[in-house]
């Protein structure tokens, strides 16, 4: 292995990794699409709809149910989403398309759902993410498709005229190339890294994320796991780490109008991964360039892992954001490879097989659970102990570990993911 070098491509790869994945976003990013797609929709057919017909892939579909809206006085569902992207959505601002709401255009927002017909139809699609949507007013009409991530339009078409048409000619996901990451060369990565060229994406992720863990410490969210976890151990700088990311969560998925910072697509997996190692830095007084490195193997370790999952699958991306933040605390206490290799293993062989049955409440139980996996592994490689190749799914090397899991996750828990949506659909 060559090492790595400021500005070499490797490192250049790195860094634009890091800054097309810490994106801000409102609210749960699923029906942050739809709202996104439906504000598109509106703006190509010229008018407010009559009439909208959506098309959501299953997991779409799973993550959109249960949660609620941001911006919409704490409704749930496809319906609401696509109702607030038409009446309040601002396309240009992306996944933030809701982040402009007033008094007025919720008032219209109720006046839209009551009035207009939205038809929801499950997509007979062979991909994870996909949304298509029609509008239609008198004897006009407009389609738009998203397809494999949340803002990648890739069909547009009004009145029989097609405006853009991509091709898709395989299932890829990922907006960039992440075959280059290893941990082993994320642990470099970090180490040498000139903080200059990734502090403004990092005081973003601390400062977003930060806020809206303190808004659910605060207040009142979902089940308050956070503030649960808080009042039966409120001086375990361990608890407090789940608790605040916890918080967040609660926050997020109860109607909290705050953005966060997401990795891999997700608001969940973005503070999972940021909250509990800002957390752990500030409770251990550590210095804030050590928080910027820690950081970087986490988010880059959360996004290693999952560029083999997929974004959306039945396995609990929060799995892969709380390896990914034990790594990141394991390097800013000893900056060593075999460290975090050996956290991350260890995490996985506790956590791994989570569930994944929608954005809900109950995520943030999920992602205390997650944090503490992580954390444990690391905990248990300063006790000198591990798990070891053939216990279950571990394999010799951190590697081949990640990539027997990213095999379950992806291939394995297929049948697990269509049988969570048809038990979703039967109770919708």
């Amino acid at each position: 292995m060559v090492k790595m070098k400021k500005y070499d491509e490797q490192y250049n790869q790195y860094i634009q990794i890091l800054k097309e994945e810490l994106v801000p976003a409102m609210g749960c990013t699923e029906p942050i699409a739809i709202a996104y797609i439906a504000s598109y929709a509106r703006e190509v057919l010229g008018c407010e709809p009559q009439r909208v017909v959506i098309e959501v892939s299953g997991n779409v579909l799973k993550n959109v149910k249960s949660v609620i809206v941001p911006n919409t006085e704490q409704m749930k569902g496809i319906q609401a989403a696509v109702a607030a992207g038409i009446v309040c959505g601002k396309a240009d601002h992306k996944l933030e398309v809701l982040a402009e709401v007033n008094v007025e255009d919720k008032k219209k927002l109720h006046a839209y759902i009551e009035e207009h017909e939205i038809q929801v139809e499950l997509a007979k699609s062979p991909f994870i993410f996909d949304l298509f949507i029609t509008v239609y007013a008198d004897d006009s009409y407009a389609r738009v498709r998203i397809v494999n991530y949340h803002t990648n339009i890739v069909y547009v078409e009004k009145d029989h005229q097609i405006l853009l048409d991509k091709k898709i000619k395989d299932v890829k996901e990922d907006v960039c190339d992440k075959s280059c990451l290893n941990v082993k060369d994320i642990v470099e990565f970090a180490n040498i890294v000139d903080i200059s060229d990734v502090k403004e994406c990092l005081d973003r992720q601390i400062q977003y994320n930060m806020t809206i863990a303190e808004e659910g410490i605060a207040n009142s969210y979902g089940a308050n796991i956070g503030k649960v976890l808080l009042s039966m151990y409120p001086d375990d700088v361990k608890v407090k780490c789940r608790a605040y990311a916890a918080a967040a969560s609660d926050a997020r998925m109860n109607g909290c109008e705050l953005p966060v910072i997401i990795v891999s697509g997700s608001g969940n997996q973005g503070i999972t991964a940021s909250v509990p190692v800002v957390v752990f830095a500030k409770e251990s007084n550590l210095d804030q360039e050590l928080l910027y490195r820690g950081l970087l193997v986490s988010d880059l370790v959360t996004i290693h892992q999952k560029s083999g999952i997929g974004r959306l699958s039945a396995f609990c991306g929060a799995v892969s954001a709380g390896v990914g933040c034990g790594a990141g605390i394991a390097y800013m206490e000893t900056h060593d490879y075999e460290t975090v290799a050996h956290t991350i293993v260890n995490a996985l062989g506790i956590v791994s097989g989570m569930v994944c049955d929608g954005a809900k409440a109950s995520c943030a139980a999920k992602i205390q659970a997650a944090v503490d996996a992580g954390i444990m592994g690391y905990c248990m490689y300063l006790a000198h102990q591990q798990f070891r190749d053939g216990d279950g799914l571990i394999v010799k090397g951190v590697e081949n570990t990640i990539q027997n899991i990213s095999k379950l996750a992806k291939e394995g828990m297929k049948e697990t993911d269509k049988e969570i949506i048809r038990m979703m659909i039967k109770n919708c």
